[in-house]
């Protein structure tokens, strides 16, 4: 589907518009593209008129998008347009009940012993196990185990000095007497 801004002088105004309400707003300017992008991507499928849009019209579109593109991407365009219509044009918004992404299942956030014990049994190279282990062991986030190296480790101490992913500088953590 087309992302290109389309060139009809009424629908550019409606963009416009739709741009200084997404900044005034405070949204982050990632949400701002993503916004953007859809209204552009919807105001091509629908020849740049998305004033009076049905049910039937964007049960076909988001039908459409989904062959094409993720449930993510169909979801900010829903957003997009749900603020669009809101924000810009004033309109009362119906939630399409008909789009609702698949339910998934997560890992947990604590794995018990017992799946931790299939994590090490599914994993046949002795450096994943290894990897598995410390990170584990140490209570890492991934980030953090992936940044860690042989000379965060002092043996002589039982410390390990770990970077952290989400804030500056570095933390230290005490190793087992197990490892």
């Amino acid at each position: 589907m087309n992302t290109n801004m389309p060139k009809n002088p009424q629908f550019n105004k409606y963009y416009r518009k739709h741009q200084k309400c997404l900044k005034l707003n405070g949204l982050q300017p990632k949400t701002i593209e993503a916004y953007s992008r859809a209204i552009r991507r919807i105001g091509n499928y629908f020849d740049c008129r998305i004033d009076n849009l049905t049910s039937d019209q964007l049960l076909d579109y988001f039908n459409e998008l989904l062959d094409s593109h993720s449930w993510s991407a169909v979801k900010l365009d829903l957003y997009g347009l749900k603020f669009f219509y809101t924000e810009v044009l004033h309109k009362t918004w119906d939630d399409i009940p008909l789009i609702k992404p698949p339910k998934t299942t997560r890992i947990p956030d604590i794995l018990s012993i017992e799946q931790v014990d299939q994590v090490f049994a599914a994993t046949n190279k002795l450096s994943y196990k290894v990897f598995f282990f410390t990170i584990y062991s140490l209570g890492l986030r991934l980030g953090e185990g992936i940044k860690l190296t042989v000379g965060d480790i002092d043996s002589v101490n039982m410390r390990v000095h770990i970077r952290r992913a989400w804030v500056s500088g570095l933390h230290i953590s005490h190793l087992s007497t197990f490892m």
